[in-house]
């Protein structure tokens, strides 16, 4: 990756049941944030837990600029990659045992404002998961 990507994290993935809080500027959403402008809905699905895992996996490999850096089956992060410049956001999902939904936080790791990037990412990856049937 470029010198545009910035560093991975080395503090992602879930503790407590919550992921990474998101940073004070407006490039990141997350699901378990409470205030605008980075309060997100988190994605809701029906069946068994590892089916949506599958086809959020599914769906993430085949994101272009995507990659699966963790998974687990809670869990999965991913690196997305802009085509131009290689500015590089990361993703995270976390399916909590026993609830049907999806949390979700995808932060920029450079910058200071997105220009709303994040945000329309996630919503198109909650668009692609509910066609598969979820």
């Amino acid at each position: 990756m470029g010198f545009l990507s910035g560093r991975r994290p080395d503090d992602l993935g879930v503790r407590g049941g919550r992921l990474k809080p998101v940073p004070a500027t407006p490039n990141a959403v997350s699901s378990q944030a409470r205030t605008a402008p980075h309060a997100i809905e988190p994605f809701t699905y029906e069946g068994p837990r590892q089916e949506a895992l599958d086809v959020l996996l599914a769906i993430v490999r085949a994101f272009p600029g995507a990659r699966v850096i963790t998974q687990r089956d809670d869990y999965l992060y991913a690196e997305f990659a802009t085509p131009v410049l290689g500015f590089v956001d990361d993703v995270e999902f976390y399916l909590p045992e026993n609830r049907s939904l999806v949390h979700v936080r995808s932060a920029s790791r450079l910058g200071y404002s997105d220009f709303g990037a994040n945000r329309r990412r996630v919503e198109r990856l909650r668009k692609l998961f509910a066609r598969r049937g979820n």
